[in-house]
């Protein structure tokens, strides 16, 4: 079982930035894809950006251009630097972790290991 704790949430106006933060104990995190998806009050979840091993990253369109998703596999912590937020991007992030998906965004509601949580709201 994976521990992952997610923070650097918050409320921000549009057009703001946020660094989300998640770090990981208990399993091999250097093998493990690992990822990121949201989800708002009333929808489903939705992948957001998703990193290998090796450091390739996938993005969903929604992300692209303004958030980068990184990792430091020695440290087990994982990054989304989220810029020019909308109000749109409003939701429940979550950081995900699999050792057999590859590194598809799309997926990454379907990682088998996952944290709390941390809220984004961005006020327009």
């Amino acid at each position: 079982l994976v521990d992952l704790e997610e923070s650097g949430g918050g409320s921000v106006q549009s057009g703001g930035s946020l660094r989300l933060s998640c770090v990981a104990s208990d399993f091999p995190y250097s093998t493990y894809v690992m990822g990121w998806f949201r989800q708002a009050p009333g929808k489903e979840r939705e992948g957001v950006a998703a990193i290998d091993a090796d450091g390739a990253t996938s993005y969903a369109d929604s992300a692209k251009g303004r958030f980068t998703i990184s990792r430091d596999n020695a440290k087990k912590i994982m990054f989304l630097q989220m810029n020019s937020l909308k109000p749109e991007d409003t939701a429940m992030y979550y950081c995900a972790g699999d050792g057999f998906y590859s590194s598809d965004y799309s997926k990454v509601p379907y990682f088998g290991d996952w944290g709390q949580g941390t809220q984004v709201t961005v006020s327009s």
